[in-house]
């Protein structure tokens, strides 16, 4: 085992909440090829990542849902959407410390101002290049998991 994977074991997972399979699997791709490995878990839409964060229904232990890391976020979820889950996330005070990314397609100023009035760390309008794309993700990667110090309840 290298130091890296040692130290994957116990790293948070990212919590990656969209619904396009296409988006996701882009996403996924990428951070599989990074050098930080990195464990995902994938939601699809809001009422099953809350569903996640709050440890209810099939997740109903730590085993199913660790703390994330960091959480991206797509804002158009079918259902709860992702503006929904991001203020539910930040008016919880077990919750409003976890790092949230909104990755969306949006890049109405309206959903940009709101989404950081409710506390999103990061607004990243999902490139439609694959290039940027990539680029995208391991700065995300890079910043979120390499660079920043997490609370110590996140790395339970």
């Amino acid at each position: 085992m290298t130091p890296s994977s040692v130290y994957s074991l116990q790293m948070p997972p990212m919590l990656i909440v969209e619904d396009s399979n296409e988006d996701f699997e882009a996403i996924q791709r990428f951070l599989e090829r990074s050098p930080i490995k990195i464990q995902i878990v994938r939601c699809v839409n809001g009422e099953q990542a809350l569903a996640f964060l709050y440890r209810t229904g099939s997740y109903s232990d730590r085993e199913s849902a660790p703390r994330p890391r960091l959480i991206v976020l797509d804002l158009n979820l079918p259902g709860t959407d992702g503006r929904e889950v991001l203020r539910r996330i930040k008016q919880d005070d077990n919750l409003k410390t976890i790092p949230v990314v909104v990755f969306t397609t949006s890049n109405n100023p309206k959903d940009i101002e709101n989404c950081y009035q409710y506390g999103a760390n990061s607004y990243i309008v999902k490139p439609i290049n694959f290039a940027q794309l990539k680029r995208d993700i391991q700065t995300l990667v890079d910043y979120w998991f390499e660079v920043t110090t997490v609370a110590d309840h996140l790395k339970d």
